[in-house]
C-alpha cells in the first residue's frame, strides 16, 4: 500500500533534551491521522518537525517516498507542499476573507484564484462572505477561512495543531465533522494533534496515544478504543479504569468475583490489571453483587456515576437521568465485558 507520509524511527532533541523518540508512523493517500496524548508528550514538536520547522535528530520524515528531513538533509518549508492551522486563526485582520483565502495562491492567475475562492466558500458554507474582515465573523467561521486558506493551494499534506481548542466543546464536534468531510472531498491527507479524544474520533481514520515522546499505539480508532495494547493508552483513551486482578486456571478473580471470558484464556497464571469502562457495568437492582454510588455527574441523556466496590476500588456506569440515584445509595450491577483487556501488572506503569 502507498503512503504519502512516512516517519520512521524519528527522534528529535531541543536544547538537549530528547523529546520525541524512535517515533514511526503512516499514513496513505487521503487519510487522517491524529495523534492523542497528555501536554508535553511532543505532539506539537513531531508536528512541527513534519512541517520543516524542528531539524530530526535521527530518523527520516518522508513525503511520497521522497524523504524531506533526516539527520543529514533538511527540505525547507515552503518546498515540502504543506498546509498548517494552528490554534491562533491567524487570520490577517486588516484582509478581507476573500482577499485571506487568496494569501497562498496569489501566483495563480485571476481567474484561477476567483473560482479556488468561490469553490471552497461554496464548501465551506459561508458563500457571500467574501468581502467581510475577521472581526466580523464568529469564531466558528473564522476558523472555517483558516482552513480554506490552508487548503487553498490544495497541499498534499494538511497539519492541524489543536485546531478547535479556542471553540466551545458543542462547535468543536460540528467543525470536526466538516473539516473531515472537506478534507475528505478535496483529497487532502491530513495529520492532527489535539487533546480531545471525542475530536480525534469524530476525524480520524488512524489515530495514536503518545507519551514522553514515544508512540504507543497507531491504530484505527476503534481498535484503539477497544483494542489497546499499553496500559497508559487503556487509562488515557476512554473514561475507563485499571482494576487489579489474577490469572488462575484461565479465569479472572477480582473484586467482581470469578470472571470466566475468551480474552483471558490466553494468559497464564499472573497477577494482571484489567480495563473497566463505563459500558462493562449494568446497573441491575436484582443482581447479588453491590457497589456504592460514591459520585454522579449529569450528562443530560444520563448520569455518569462512580461506584465503590467491595475492595474500595472505584468504576463508572451510566444510568439514565430521568432515574437519579442519590449519593451513598447501595446498587446491584453486573459486568458484561464484550472485550477484556489485560495486561501483566507487573509490567504497567500507569502515571500518578
Amino acid at each position: 500500500m502507498s503512503t504519502l507520509l512516512n516517519l520512521e524511527s524519528v527522534s528529535i532533541e531541543l536544547s538537549g533534551n530528547r523529546i520525541v523518540d524512535q517515533l514511526s508512523l503512516s499514513l496513505a493517500p487521503g487519510d487522517i491521522g491524529c495523534l492523542l496524548g497528555p501536554s508535553g508528550c511532543g505532539k506539537t514538536t513531531l508536528l512541527r518537525a513534519i512541517a520543516g520547522f524542528n531539524p530530526v535528530s535521527s530518523g527520516k520524515i518522508s513525503l511520497h517516498n521522497i524523504v524531506v528531513s533526516s539527520n543529514s538533509m533538511q527540505l525547507a518549508t515552503e518546498k515540502r507542499n504543506i498546509g498548517m492551522m494552528f490554534q491562533d486563526f491567524s487570520l490577517f485582520p486588516h484582509l478581507t476573507v476573500e482577499q485571506n483565502i487568496r494569501f497562498g495562491i496569489e501566483d495563480w492567475s485571476q481567474s484561477e484564484q476567483e473560482q479556488r475562492v468561490k469553490e471552497l466558500l461554496l464548501r465551506i458554507d459561508l458563500n457571500g462572505y467574501q468581502k467581510r474582515y475577521p472581526h466580523e465573523l464568529s469564531g466558528g467561521q473564522q476558523q472555517r477561512i483558516a482552513l480554506a486558506r490552508a487548503l487553498a493551494p490544495r497541499p498534499q499534506l494538511m497539519l492541524l495543531d489543536e485546531p478547535f481548542s479556542s471553540l466551545d466543546a458543542e462547535l468543536r464536534e460540528i467543525l470536526a465533522h466538516d473539516v473531515r468531510h472537506l478534507l475528505k472531498e478535496e483529497n487532502i491527507t491530513a495529520l492532527l494533534v489535539t487533546h480531545d479524544q471525542q475530536e480525534a474520533f469524530a476525524m480520524a481514520d488512524k489515530a495514536g496515544v503518545m507519551y514522553s515522546g514515544q508512540l504507543l499505539q497507531w491504530e484505527t480508532p476503534y481498535e484503539l478504543y477497544h483494542e489497546p495494547t499499553h496500559e497508559l493508552v487503556a487509562d488515557f483513551i476512554g473514561r475507563g479504569v485499571l482494576l487489579q486482578g489474577e490469572v488462575k486456571e484461565h479465569k479472572l478473580h477480582s473484586a467482581f468475583g470469578v470472571i470466566e471470558h475468551d480474552d483471558i484464556k490466553k494468559h497464564p497464571n499472573m497477577q494482571v490489571n484489567f480495563l473497566v469502562r463505563p459500558d462493562d457495568i449494568v446497573l441491575n437492582k436484582n443482581s447479588a453483587m453491590k457497589a456504592i454510588v460514591v459520585g454522579k455527574g449529569f450528562r443530560g441523556s444520563h448520569y455518569l456515576y462512580t461506584l465503590e466496590l467491595s475492595d474500595t476500588s472505584r468504576v463508572l456506569a451510566v444510568g439514565p437521568s430521568h432515574q437519579p440515584l442519590n449519593d451513598g445509595a447501595t446498587v446491584g450491577i453486573d459486568v458484561d465485558f464484550d472485550h477484556l483487556v489485560v495486561f501483566d501488572a507487573s509490567l504497567c506503569e500507569l502515571p500518578d
